[in-house]
Protein backbone atom coordinates (compact mmCIF):
# COMPACT_ATOMS: atom_id res chain seq x y z
CA UNK A 1 0.00 0.00 0.00
CA UNK A 2 1.38 3.52 -0.63
CA UNK A 3 1.74 5.95 2.19
CA UNK A 4 1.28 8.48 0.39
CA UNK A 5 -2.13 11.11 1.59
CA UNK A 6 -4.69 11.69 -1.14
CA UNK A 7 -7.21 14.78 -1.75
CA UNK A 8 -10.04 14.94 -3.54
CA UNK A 9 -10.29 16.59 -6.51
CA UNK A 10 -14.32 19.29 -6.89
CA UNK A 11 -15.52 16.40 -8.54
CA UNK A 12 -15.08 13.74 -6.13
CA UNK A 13 -12.08 11.96 -7.99
CA UNK A 14 -9.20 11.04 -5.57
CA UNK A 15 -5.60 11.72 -6.26
CA UNK A 16 -2.51 11.34 -4.52
CA UNK A 17 -0.86 14.11 -3.47
CA UNK A 18 2.50 13.55 -3.96
CA UNK A 19 3.67 11.81 -7.86
CA UNK A 20 6.09 11.46 -9.95
CA UNK A 21 6.30 13.51 -12.93
CA UNK A 22 7.78 12.25 -16.27
CA UNK A 23 9.24 15.47 -18.01
CA UNK A 24 13.04 15.26 -19.84
CA UNK A 25 13.08 11.18 -19.66
CA UNK A 26 13.44 9.88 -22.84
CA UNK A 27 10.58 7.56 -23.56
CA UNK A 28 13.27 4.64 -24.40
CA UNK A 29 13.96 5.36 -20.46
CA UNK A 30 10.50 5.96 -19.02
CA UNK A 31 9.30 2.48 -18.52
CA UNK A 32 12.31 1.65 -16.07
CA UNK A 33 11.56 5.04 -14.49
CA UNK A 34 7.76 4.43 -13.87
CA UNK A 35 8.48 1.39 -12.59
CA UNK A 36 11.36 2.31 -9.95
CA UNK A 37 8.76 5.45 -8.93
CA UNK A 38 5.55 2.42 -8.02
CA UNK A 39 7.75 -0.08 -6.91
CA UNK A 40 8.93 2.90 -4.00
CA UNK A 41 5.43 3.38 -3.65
CA UNK A 42 4.23 6.57 -5.84
CA UNK A 43 0.61 6.07 -7.67
CA UNK A 44 -0.03 8.80 -9.49
CA UNK A 45 2.43 9.70 -12.76
CA UNK A 46 2.39 12.58 -14.60
CA UNK A 47 3.03 12.67 -17.93
CA UNK A 48 2.10 14.68 -21.29
CA UNK A 49 2.23 14.57 -25.44
CA UNK A 50 4.71 16.89 -25.43
CA UNK A 51 7.07 14.60 -23.67
CA UNK A 52 7.48 12.40 -25.88
CA UNK A 53 7.60 9.30 -23.31
CA UNK A 54 3.61 8.09 -23.00
CA UNK A 55 4.76 4.77 -24.57
CA UNK A 56 7.22 4.47 -22.20
CA UNK A 57 5.32 5.52 -19.40
CA UNK A 58 2.41 2.89 -20.66
CA UNK A 59 5.09 -0.14 -20.79
CA UNK A 60 6.11 0.63 -17.60
CA UNK A 61 2.82 1.13 -15.93
CA UNK A 62 1.71 -2.40 -17.59
CA UNK A 63 4.85 -3.63 -16.50
CA UNK A 64 4.00 -3.31 -12.76
CA UNK A 65 1.24 -5.52 -12.42
CA UNK A 66 -0.17 -3.08 -10.26
CA UNK A 67 -4.32 -3.04 -10.91
CA UNK A 68 -5.72 -0.01 -13.05
CA UNK A 69 -7.96 1.44 -10.48
CA UNK A 70 -4.75 1.41 -8.05
CA UNK A 71 -2.88 4.31 -10.06
CA UNK A 72 -3.45 7.56 -10.84
CA UNK A 73 -2.32 8.87 -14.10
CA UNK A 74 -2.40 12.31 -15.83
CA UNK A 75 -1.27 13.42 -19.08
CA UNK A 76 -1.93 16.60 -21.51
CA UNK A 77 -2.73 18.15 -24.69
CA UNK A 78 0.35 19.63 -26.42
CA UNK A 79 -1.96 22.23 -27.74
CA UNK A 80 0.98 24.19 -29.65
CA UNK A 81 0.33 23.03 -33.62
CA UNK A 82 0.15 26.42 -35.29
CA UNK A 83 -3.74 26.32 -36.45
CA UNK A 84 -6.33 27.09 -33.81
CA UNK A 85 -7.50 23.84 -31.96
CA UNK A 86 -11.37 22.21 -33.09
CA UNK A 87 -13.16 19.83 -31.02
CA UNK A 88 -12.65 17.10 -33.50
CA UNK A 89 -8.49 17.89 -33.07
CA UNK A 90 -8.92 17.17 -29.10
CA UNK A 91 -10.78 14.02 -29.58
CA UNK A 92 -8.04 12.98 -32.02
CA UNK A 93 -5.16 14.05 -29.81
CA UNK A 94 -6.80 12.69 -26.85
CA UNK A 95 -7.19 9.03 -28.44
CA UNK A 96 -3.50 9.08 -29.09
CA UNK A 97 -2.37 9.66 -25.93
CA UNK A 98 -4.84 7.09 -24.99
CA UNK A 99 -3.20 4.79 -27.36
CA UNK A 100 0.42 5.22 -26.71
CA UNK A 101 -0.47 4.66 -22.80
CA UNK A 102 -2.31 1.57 -23.41
CA UNK A 103 -5.23 2.38 -21.12
CA UNK A 104 -9.07 2.84 -21.60
CA UNK A 105 -9.15 6.13 -19.67
CA UNK A 106 -6.50 8.57 -17.97
CA UNK A 107 -7.45 9.91 -14.38
CA UNK A 108 -6.70 13.57 -15.25
CA UNK A 109 -6.52 15.25 -18.58
CA UNK A 110 -4.57 19.06 -18.69
CA UNK A 111 -4.49 21.68 -21.41
CA UNK A 112 -0.56 22.34 -21.19
CA UNK A 113 -1.10 26.19 -21.86
CA UNK A 114 -3.50 29.11 -22.31
CA UNK A 115 -1.76 30.83 -25.43
CA UNK A 116 -4.50 32.90 -24.56
CA UNK A 117 -3.26 34.87 -28.15
CA UNK A 118 -4.97 31.82 -30.21
CA UNK A 119 -8.12 32.16 -28.47
CA UNK A 120 -8.53 28.37 -28.77
CA UNK A 121 -8.49 27.42 -24.73
CA UNK A 122 -12.32 27.68 -24.68
CA UNK A 123 -13.44 25.42 -27.39
CA UNK A 124 -10.71 22.69 -26.07
CA UNK A 125 -11.63 22.72 -22.51
CA UNK A 126 -15.28 22.56 -24.07
CA UNK A 127 -13.92 19.43 -25.22
CA UNK A 128 -12.45 18.13 -22.27
CA UNK A 129 -15.85 18.79 -20.66
CA UNK A 130 -17.08 16.12 -23.15
CA UNK A 131 -14.06 13.82 -22.13
CA UNK A 132 -15.27 14.02 -18.55
CA UNK A 133 -18.79 12.95 -19.50
CA UNK A 134 -17.88 10.28 -21.51
CA UNK A 135 -15.70 8.79 -18.73
CA UNK A 136 -12.70 8.26 -20.43
CA UNK A 137 -11.06 11.64 -18.70
CA UNK A 138 -12.29 11.02 -14.87
CA UNK A 139 -11.07 14.65 -14.54
CA UNK A 140 -10.44 17.38 -16.58
CA UNK A 141 -8.16 20.45 -15.70
CA UNK A 142 -5.46 22.97 -17.21
CA UNK A 143 -1.57 23.86 -16.90
CA UNK A 144 -0.03 27.19 -16.53
CA UNK A 145 -3.38 28.74 -16.60
CA UNK A 146 -3.55 32.52 -14.26
CA UNK A 147 -6.60 33.25 -12.56
CA UNK A 148 -7.83 35.64 -15.60
CA UNK A 149 -7.77 32.87 -17.67
CA UNK A 150 -9.38 30.20 -15.25
CA UNK A 151 -11.96 33.16 -14.84
CA UNK A 152 -12.89 33.06 -18.38
CA UNK A 153 -13.01 29.50 -18.21
CA UNK A 154 -15.74 29.26 -15.64
CA UNK A 155 -17.48 32.15 -16.67
CA UNK A 156 -17.84 30.35 -20.12
CA UNK A 157 -17.68 26.84 -19.93
CA UNK A 158 -19.63 26.70 -17.26
CA UNK A 159 -17.09 24.12 -15.42
CA UNK A 160 -14.59 24.43 -12.51
CA UNK A 161 -11.16 23.01 -13.45
CA UNK A 162 -10.29 20.31 -11.40
CA UNK A 163 -6.67 21.16 -10.75
CA UNK A 164 -4.18 23.82 -12.38
CA UNK A 165 -0.65 22.83 -12.90
CA UNK A 166 1.22 25.50 -12.39
CA UNK A 167 5.05 25.99 -11.88
CA UNK A 168 5.50 26.39 -8.16
CA UNK A 169 7.94 26.21 -5.35
CA UNK A 170 9.66 28.51 -2.89
CA UNK A 171 11.44 30.77 -4.75
CA UNK A 172 7.83 31.51 -7.30
CA UNK A 173 5.38 30.41 -4.31
CA UNK A 174 2.20 31.67 -6.40
CA UNK A 175 -0.02 32.93 -3.83
CA UNK A 176 -2.40 34.53 -5.83
CA UNK A 177 -3.21 31.65 -7.93
CA UNK A 178 -3.41 29.30 -4.77
CA UNK A 179 -5.85 31.49 -2.61
CA UNK A 180 -7.76 31.69 -6.13
CA UNK A 181 -7.85 27.85 -6.35
CA UNK A 182 -8.88 27.35 -2.68
CA UNK A 183 -11.41 30.25 -3.17
CA UNK A 184 -12.75 28.47 -6.38
CA UNK A 185 -12.35 24.27 -5.12
CA UNK A 186 -9.33 23.94 -7.87
CA UNK A 187 -6.74 21.41 -6.61
CA UNK A 188 -3.16 23.14 -6.85
CA UNK A 189 -0.46 20.87 -8.39
CA UNK A 190 3.27 22.28 -8.95
CA UNK A 191 5.42 21.24 -11.18
CA UNK A 192 9.39 21.73 -11.02
CA UNK A 193 7.89 21.81 -7.31
CA UNK A 194 11.91 21.57 -6.30
CA UNK A 195 12.96 24.48 -8.46
CA UNK A 196 14.79 22.11 -11.35
CA UNK A 197 17.98 21.88 -9.35
CA UNK A 198 18.94 25.76 -10.04
CA UNK A 199 19.87 26.68 -6.93
CA UNK A 200 16.86 26.17 -4.40
CA UNK A 201 18.52 24.02 -2.40
CA UNK A 202 21.70 25.21 -2.16
CA UNK A 203 19.71 28.29 -0.46
CA UNK A 204 21.07 28.66 3.31
CA UNK A 205 17.70 28.68 4.85
CA UNK A 206 16.48 25.42 2.94
CA UNK A 207 20.17 24.00 4.05
CA UNK A 208 19.57 24.88 7.70
CA UNK A 209 15.94 23.32 8.23
CA UNK A 210 16.78 20.32 6.06
CA UNK A 211 19.91 20.09 8.60
CA UNK A 212 17.40 21.09 11.79
CA UNK A 213 15.88 17.83 10.98
CA UNK A 214 18.11 15.44 9.58
CA UNK A 215 16.51 15.44 6.31
CA UNK A 216 17.42 16.76 2.68
CA UNK A 217 16.89 19.55 0.86
CA UNK A 218 14.81 18.37 -1.51
CA UNK A 219 12.37 16.64 1.21
CA UNK A 220 12.14 20.02 3.04
CA UNK A 221 10.88 21.74 0.17
CA UNK A 222 8.54 18.45 -0.79
CA UNK A 223 7.27 18.68 2.56
CA UNK A 224 6.48 22.93 2.32
CA UNK A 225 4.13 21.47 -0.42
CA UNK A 226 2.17 18.86 1.40
CA UNK A 227 1.27 21.11 4.68
CA UNK A 228 0.56 24.21 2.23
CA UNK A 229 -1.82 21.67 0.46
CA UNK A 230 -0.33 21.41 -2.49
CA UNK A 231 0.35 18.49 -4.93
CA UNK A 232 3.53 17.81 -6.20
CA UNK A 233 5.46 15.61 -9.16
CA UNK A 234 9.28 16.11 -8.28
CA UNK A 235 11.08 13.96 -10.94
CA UNK A 236 13.84 12.38 -10.94
CA UNK A 237 15.75 9.09 -12.83
CA UNK A 238 18.04 8.14 -9.94
CA UNK A 239 16.45 5.01 -7.86
CA UNK A 240 17.69 6.68 -4.71
CA UNK A 241 16.50 9.90 -5.31
CA UNK A 242 13.07 8.72 -6.26
CA UNK A 243 12.59 6.74 -2.60
CA UNK A 244 13.99 10.44 -0.93
CA UNK A 245 11.60 12.11 -2.60
CA UNK A 246 8.64 9.69 -1.31
CA UNK A 247 10.07 9.67 2.10
CA UNK A 248 8.51 12.80 3.42
CA UNK A 249 6.00 11.81 5.80
CA UNK A 250 7.66 11.19 9.26
CA UNK A 251 8.22 14.73 10.21
CA UNK A 252 6.55 18.04 9.94
CA UNK A 253 7.94 21.42 9.23
CA UNK A 254 6.71 24.11 12.19
CA UNK A 255 5.73 27.50 11.92
CA UNK A 256 8.50 28.78 12.19
CA UNK A 257 10.16 26.90 9.22
CA UNK A 258 6.86 27.76 7.31
CA UNK A 259 7.39 31.44 7.88
CA UNK A 260 11.23 30.85 6.64
CA UNK A 261 10.54 29.09 3.46
CA UNK A 262 7.61 31.65 2.43
CA UNK A 263 9.99 34.20 2.87
CA UNK A 264 12.53 33.25 0.12
CA UNK A 265 9.47 33.72 -2.88
CA UNK A 266 11.11 36.22 -5.34
CA UNK A 267 8.42 36.18 -8.36
CA UNK A 268 10.70 34.53 -10.18
CA UNK A 269 10.15 31.83 -12.80
CA UNK A 270 11.94 29.72 -14.49
CA UNK A 271 9.95 28.74 -17.51
CA UNK A 272 7.95 30.85 -19.38
CA UNK A 273 5.27 33.34 -18.46
CA UNK A 274 1.95 31.32 -19.79
CA UNK A 275 0.69 35.03 -21.15
CA UNK A 276 2.95 34.69 -23.34
CA UNK A 277 4.34 31.66 -24.09
CA UNK A 278 3.23 30.29 -27.68
CA UNK A 279 5.89 27.72 -28.46
CA UNK A 280 5.06 25.54 -31.48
Amino acid sequence: MSKVPSITLNNGVVMPQLGFGVWQVPDGEAAKAVGTALEAGYRSIDTAAAYDNEKGTGRGLAASGIPREELFVTTKLWNSASETWSRDAVFRAFDTSLSKLNLDYVDLYLIHWPRPMRDDYITILKAFSELNESGRAKAVGVSNFKPAHLSRVIDEVGVVPAANQIELHPQLAQAESRAFHAEHGIATEAWSPLGQGKGLLEVPTVVAIAQKYGRTPAQIVLRWHLQLGNVAIPKSVTPSRIAENIDVFGFELDDEDMTALAALDEGRRLGPDPDTFDWN
